[in-house]
């Protein structure tokens, strides 16, 4: 099941003790910061969760793989991202390790 935007308000509104609208709008303005600043080009780092990262990617010749017709795919960026030690950690807990 996948986290969405409107259950990150309904968690903001029963923990934090703002009003469903204040929710939103708080979720909404993080959101347009975190776009605005990778459409930017800039790394979006959260200390503690991750870092997004804005990176290059150039053009390059594909192949359309239903048709098998050569492409150029177009020079583009493309935003990764990068966990944090913490994070990472956490997704670990109590996980079986490969030997």
């Amino acid at each position: 099941m996948s986290l969405t935007k409107e259950k990150i308000i309904n968690d903001i509104y029963n923990h934090v003790g703002l009003s469903k609208t204040q929710s939103r709008i708080v979720v909404e303005k993080l959101f347009e910061i975190s776009k605005t600043t990778l459409a930017k080009g800039e790394d979006l780092l959260i200390s503690g969760f991750g870092k997004f990262v804005v990176k290059g990617k150039s053009a390059r010749r594909g192949r359309n793989p239903q048709t098998t017709e050569d492409l150029h795919l177009r020079a583009r960026r493309v935003v990764v991202f990068k966990t944090s030690g913490v994070l990472r950690k956490k997704i670990n807990e109590g996980s079986i390790s490969s030997q």
